[in-house]
């Protein structure tokens, strides 16, 4: 499932969220002009966390917990992101303001980084991503926003919905409002699922479900300390 808006327009402008995205994008796309050569590979190297370094010297390897979030593998992966923070991150920043989103950001991705870090301490393929600070954007929006909807589009090969259109008259593709509860719940199932089945992938490159899992559960633990930094009149549920 693809989140594509909410009803939930912020106050104020994110300019932190608008700034984190096309930070994204730049380093992106000036990893994307190195190509795959060896210019690229340092790149990555140099700038995304690989847990064996850091855990031998975390001192040198201290500013990759921040780097690697500007870092991706590929346009899939960035495009997929910068969904999900656009949508869930404005709420989540207009709710705290913009500095005190910022720090939640990047502490969130540094906390899910350690998070992966305790599965794959030995690992020498480097973290790239900014899917453990959205995770935590995530963990927070669904306490502060837990009725809000989501426009939210499922895709023909979505499992559950293909087999349903098998046996009922409904689209094999479609597009609907859900509650946020229900599309961060079960985006959030599916993360603790595929982590407790990636031990292996932990330690041999993949999908680092362990960030996503260790972000959204500091997002959680976070939002009601959040909840209470809001500006009179700015709730909404």
């Amino acid at each position: 499932m693809i989140p594509l808006r909410d009803a939930n327009p912020p106050h104020a402008r994110p300019f932190v969220t608008w700034a984190i995205v096309a930070l994204n994008v730049l380093v992106f796309g000036y990893q994307f002009s190195l190509g795959q050569g060896l210019r690229g590979v340092e790149f990555i190297l140099d700038h995304g966390l690989v847990p064996a370094l850091f855990v031998s010297d975390p001192l040198a390897a201290f500013p990759t917990l921040f780097t690697s979030l500007f870092l991706h593998a590929g346009w899939a992966h960035l495009l997929g992101n910068m969904i999900f923070l656009l949508v869930f991150g404005d709420n989540v920043e207009d709710r705290v303001g913009h500095l005190k989103f910022l720090l939640f950001y990047l502490i969130g991705g540094a906390v899910a980084t350690g998070a992966h870090m305790l599965f794959a301490g030995t690992s020498l393929v480097p973290l790239v991503g900014a899917s453990g600070a959205i995770s935590a954007v995530l963990g927070a929006y669904i306490l502060l926003y837990p009725r809000q909807r989501v426009m939210t589009f499922i895709p023909p090969l979505f499992l559950p919905w293909l087999l349903l259109s098998l046996f009922a008259r409904v689209p094999r593709f479609f597009m609907l409002w859900l509650p946020a509860w229900i599309f961060i719940g079960y985006w959030a199932f599916l993360q603790l699922l595929e982590a407790g089945q990636s031990f292996r992938v932990a330690q041999d490159g993949g999908v680092a479900w362990f960030a996503h899992v260790g972000g959204f559960l500091f997002g959680l633990a976070l939002a009601p300390a959040l909840a209470r930094l809001h500006q009179p009149g700015s709730i909404r549920p």
